[in-house]
């Protein structure tokens, strides 16, 4: 497999630094590392990015997640591995990234369960990891960014 070109963002550098800013901030609201991760990982799979599946797993990785966790990810309504908080910003993230799946893109349902274990802020955490997730795979999916070429 060959890269069709680098990512955009390295092509054009003013993109970078917001991108990365927009990150920073994602993370800033007290939600555990190993969270974002999975958010990451998980919208990374939907997408097909497999450059962002390889640099989520290795991250999970170095923050100390168990082979189940990081494997399961993908099948984690299914396995008994996740809190329910975790099983709820899932679900969110999902539901965020699939949009065009349904009319009621984010039901009531995935939004309560989610705003029960999470307040505003965390929330907004939550919308902007899966956002900026998306973000990547969006500029990395469709230039075939070579998984662990990071």
């Amino acid at each position: 497999m060959e890269a069709r070109m680098q990512n955009p963002a390295t092509i054009i550098p003013a993109a970078m630094k917001p991108i990365m800013e927009l990150m920073k901030a994602t993370q800033s609201q007290g939600l555990p590392p190993e969270l974002m991760e999975m958010i990451h990982l998980r919208v990374s799979q939907i997408n097909g990015c497999s450059y962002c599946v390889d640099a989520g797993l290795k991250s999970l990785r170095k923050l100390g997640e168990s082979d189940e966790r990081i494997g399961l990810v993908s099948a984690w309504r299914e396995t008994p591995y996740y809190t329910d908080a975790e099983r709820a910003a899932l679900a969110l993230a999902e539901a965020s990234t699939r949009l065009a799946d349904r009319a009621d893109a984010v039901s009531d349902e995935v939004w309560d369960n989610a705003a029960d274990h999470f307040d505003e802020k965390q929330l907004a955490s939550i919308l902007l990891m899966t956002a900026v997730s998306n973000l990547f795979n969006r500029l990395n999916a469709p230039v075939r960014q070579i998984a662990g070429s990071w």
